[in-house]
């Protein structure tokens, strides 16, 4: 099934690079990325398309716990983005 996934992180380094890694070892394929910086550059907004069979809370869970994610929301591909109910999380 694929989801989608939008994050948001503080701009450091290695950020993308965690992120994927944690994608990657929860057995998701990663279709597409969007990232964006904000106005002041020191923070990402990220928008990951992924793909698997396993349950998307075993990925959504895992992303929370990186140091430098604010907040994590999953959605269902559907032709308008509908949030799954209780997938989002505010990390700080």
């Amino acid at each position: 099934m694929t989801h989608i996934i939008h994050l948001h992180t503080f701009n450091e380094l290695a950020t993308l690079e965690r992120l994927l890694r944690v994608t990657r070892h929860r057995g998701f394929q990663v279709n597409s990325m969007n990232v964006t910086t904000s106005q002041n550059q020191q923070e990402l907004e990220i928008t990951l398309s992924v793909d698997s069979q396993r349950p998307v809370q075993l990925l959504f869970n895992q992303l929370g716990k990186i140091h430098n994610v604010h907040s994590v929301q999953v959605f269902e591909q559907h032709p308008t983005l509908i949030p799954i109910k209780g997938h989002q999380s505010n990390m700080r």
